[in-house]
C-alpha cells in the first residue's frame, strides 16, 4: 500500500501500536507527524522513525485541546497538509466502579477517548481543505465483550467504537472515512505492564504465553499486525468501508466458554 504524497498524524506514536502504524505509513510512502506526552520515550522514538523518512515527533498531550493543535499546526507546517489520523494513545487501567478512584475513571476517559475528539477535532478541518482522508482509532475488543475488573476501560473503548461510527456519519460527506480497530491482546509496553501486575509467582513472559493461550491462535499479536489493519484501512483499498469497528483479536471473540466434551 501506497501512501506517497500523503501526510499522516499518529497521535501516541511514542511505542506499540502507535510507533508500529508510524513506521508503516512511513514504509509506504507517507510523511508523518506523531506525539507522546513522554520525552523520554519520544526522543528514541523520534530517532527510529527520523531514519525511516519524512518525520516530526512532538511532545504533546492527547487530553489538552491547544497541544492537538499544535500538532496538527507541525504536520501542515512540515508537511503542506493532513490527509490521514490514526490515533493510538490509550491507558490500561482496572477496577470496578465500585473500586474505581474518580481521578482514574477521569484520567482514563481522557486519554482513551477525550484524546481521540481532541485530536479529531482539530485534524478535521486540516483533512477537509485537503478534499478528505481517512481515520482510524485504536479501540479494543474491550470495547465489544470485556473481562472483569476494566470499567473504566471498557467504558472508554465502547465510547471509541460509538464515537468511530458517529465521525463516519457526520463527515462522510467530506470525503473521510472512520474506522477503528479492535485488536485483542498484543506484545506492547502497555500489556507488558498488566502482565507484570498480574504474574503473581510466575514469570511476565509466562504470563504473555499464557495470555496469548487465550486466542484460538494460541498467541498474542505483534504490533506490526495491528499496524498493516490500519494502514489497509487508510488506503485505497478500504475505500468503501467507514464506521466500521474491525476486530484484529486473534479468534478471541469468535467463540463462547462453553464447550463439548471431548
Amino acid at each position: 500500500m501506497s501512501f506517497a504524497d500523503q501526510t499522516a498524524i499518529v497521535a501516541g506514536g511514542s511505542t506499540g501500536i502507535g510507533l508500529a502504524a508510524a513506521l508503516r505509513l512511513l514504509q509506504g510512502g507517507a510523511r508523518v507527524a506523531t506525539c507522546s506526552h513522554d520525552e523520554a520515550t519520544l526522543a528514541p522514538a523520534r530517532a527510529q522513525l527520523e531514519g525511516q523518512g519524512e518525520a516530526v515527533a512532538v511532545c504533546a498531550d492527547v487530553t489538552a485541546a491547544a497541544d492537538m493543535q499544535r500538532l496538527v499546526d507541525a504536520a501542515e507546517s512540515a508537511f503542506g497538509g493532513v490527509d490521514h489520523l490514526v490515533f493510538a494513545a490509550g491507558i490500561q487501567t482496572y477496577g470496578t466502579v465500585v473500586d474505581t478512584p474518580e481521578e482514574v475513571w477521569e484520567r482514563t476517559l481522557a486519554v482513551n477517548l477525550k484524546g481521540a475528539y481532541l485530536a479529531a477535532q482539530h485534524a478535521i478541518p486540516a483533512m477537509i481543505a485537503r478534499g478528505g482522508g481517512a481515520i482510524v482509532l485504536v479501540s479494543s475488543v474491550q470495547g465489544m465483550a470485556c473481562q472483569r475488573g476494566v470499567a473504566a476501560y471498557a467504558a472508554s473503548k465502547g465510547g471509541l467504537n460509538a464515537l468511530t461510527r458517529a465521525m463516519a456519519l457526520d463527515h462522510a460527506g467530506h470525503g473521510i472515512r472512520v474506522n477503528a480497530v479492535c485488536p485483542g491482546s498484543v506484545d506492547t509496553p502497555m500489556l507488558r505492564r498488566s502482565a507484570e501486575l498480574f504474574k503473581g509467582a510466575g514469570t511476565l513472559e509466562a504470563t504473555l504465553l499464557e495470555w496469548g493461550r487465550a486466542h484460538p491462535l494460541g498467541r498474542i499479536a505483534s504490533p506490526a499486525e495491528i499496524a498493516e489493519v490500519i494502514a489497509f484501512l487508510l488506503s485505497p483499498a478500504a475505500a468503501f468501508m467507514t464506521g466500521e469497528t474491525v476486530r484484529v483479536d486473534g479468534g478471541l471473540l469468535a467463540g463462547v466458554p462453553v464447550r463439548l466434551p471431548d
